[in-house]
């Protein structure tokens, strides 16, 4: 077993995200150390007000569009797409089982996992297909080419493969870790870890909830990131855990696989940190080589540019920071678009997404390091808690020179609402985001609001340009 450097085993779970374990399918948030978290009841008054609220798209926003798109069928092959708007909602998927906490599309297809422990399968905005995990609370999906991985609330990874006799059945093939990989390892006292006081565990096991899921198919690897402070690697052929490591001194919520053998991990405790990876004979070792943030408020979650050296950081305070670089990554800046906690980020193209616990999403496009917001989406009435997206193929069909996505957002309020965004920026968009140069840390990881980097807001930023894009009610 691999251990990260400076890793411990503190506690801290903080009263907005980290309710108590024992809670069951409440435990509905990324966790937040105990010096970050706000008191209160009910959706509103259990997130931290993001710092520079005051310049929120929605307060900032003067324009509107406020009709969504006519019904709108991706495999139909509309000889028109191209001519729809260039941003807005498509429609709605609806099923009565629960909050939404994960998505994942691939294929044609979209998985959507939530708190009833079931996982549909949708196509063409229709319920196509579905199945059901014996325990545990669906919190991440990723898909693989020929397998579907489920992390859960009960700490273990259901892996998934779609029969060839039926697309629409899907059959469980395993478990993370395997039940012979346990047997054998308890067998021997030194795969025992303390996980808490007076508690001991395998190594090669989970003793907290998923948080996230991350795939790298080139080295076949699956990362498990988890509240129990680690992240583990599994190799995806025959299901074996490489490693773990003790990442971090409260629970991961974030752990992705990147660019250059590298790998982010976002926790409670306030830290993003990159660790790299060395291949040794059969097994992986991760050595910790940078850590990005420190600050105060829990990092929720962590994404990567697919087109560019960029990881983005989300936070409890509702700020998103990004670092630039493909060996050492410096502080690039922030993004400032809501008024609550960022608890879930996708990049595709030019283009990041930022759903908030505000109900709303943020779209930012990149040119070069600068970042400009192009649209607000707005129509859920709970936290949207996960982002999946994928091409618009009827829009390259159409003809158009400008990238066009289809996302797809979940939500607390047990809906996913499908837009299609555009790299394009709105008519009414007059001009790029203020610069505000500020002084970097000497020590290298960025301090909350003190480091190096330019903000860059969604709201104050622009003068009257800012395009706010509700759904219907």
């Amino acid at each position: 077993m691999g251990e990260g450097a400076g890793s411990s085993l503190g506690s801290g779970h903080g009263a907005a995200y980290a309710k108590v374990h024992q809670s069951s399918a409440d435990d509905d948030f990324p966790r937040q150390s105990t010096s970050s978290a706000t008191a209160g009841s009910g959706f509103d008054s259990e997130f931290p007000v993001a710092m520079g609220g005051e310049s929120s798209p929605f307060i900032s926003s003067p324009w509107h569009q406020s009709v969504p798109y006519p019904p709108y069928d991706p495999a139909s092959g509309d000889a028109d797409a191209a001519a729809l708007p260039c941003t807005g909602l498509i429609g709605s998927l609806v099923r009565e089982e629960g909050h939404i906490y994960s998505l994942a599309a691939n294929g044609g297809l979209l998985y959507t996992g939530s708190d009833s422990k079931n996982i549909r399968v949708w196509k063409n905005q229709k319920d196509f297909a579905g199945f059901k995990s014996s325990s545990g609370l669906v919190k991440a999906i990723v898909v693989a080419s020929d397998r579907i991985f489920t992390g859960h609330q009960d700490g273990r990874i259901r892996a998934w493969r779609v029969s060839p006799k039926d697309a629409t059945v899907h059959k469980r093939i395993g478990t993370l870790p395997r039940l012979k990989d346990v047997l054998r390892s308890s067998l021997n006292p030194s795969n025992y870890v303390e996980v808490r006081r007076n508690r001991s565990a395998l190594w090669i096991r989970h003793s907290d909830a998923i948080s996230s899921l991350s795939l790298n198919e080139d080295q076949g690897l699956l990362y498990s990131g988890s509240w129990d402070k680690t992240f583990k690697v599994w190799r995806i052929s025959d299901s074996r855990c490489l490693e773990s490591v003790v990442a971090h001194d409260d629970a991961v919520n974030s752990v992705v696989a990147a660019f250059g053998g590298l790998v982010f991990t976002g926790s409670a405790d306030g830290t993003v940190k990159v660790w790299r990876r060395e291949l040794q004979g059969k097994g992986t070792k991760h050595t910790l080589v940078q850590t990005l943030l420190k600050q105060e408020f829990a990092v929720t979650t962590l994404a990567v540019s697919p087109t560019a050296p960029i990881v983005y950081c989300g936070s409890s305070d509702g700020i998103v920071n990004f670092w630039e670089g493909e060996q050492h990554l410096s502080h690039g800046g922030t993004l400032q678009g809501h008024k609550m906690s960022v608890l879930c980020l996708a990049a595709a193209g030019n283009l990041l997404l930022s759903g908030s616990a505000d109900k709303s999403i943020c779209v930012w496009r990149r040119e070069g390091a600068v970042h400009t917001c192009l649209s607000v989406l707005s129509g859920h009435s709970g936290p949207v808690k996960c982002l999946a997206i994928e091409t618009d193929d009827a829009g390259e069909d159409g003809g158009s020179s400008v990238a066009r996505w289809i996302v797809y957002s979940g939500s607390l309020d047990k809906s996913v609402k499908v837009w299609r965004v555009s790299e394009q920026a709105p008519t009414a968009l007059l001009k790029g985001p203020q610069h505000v140069p500020v002084e970097p840390e000497e020590s290298g990881a960025y301090r909350g609001s003190n480091g190096g980097g330019s903000d860059q807001s969604c709201g104050g930023a622009f003068e009257g340009s800012m395009a706010q894009v509700p759904a219907a009610a």
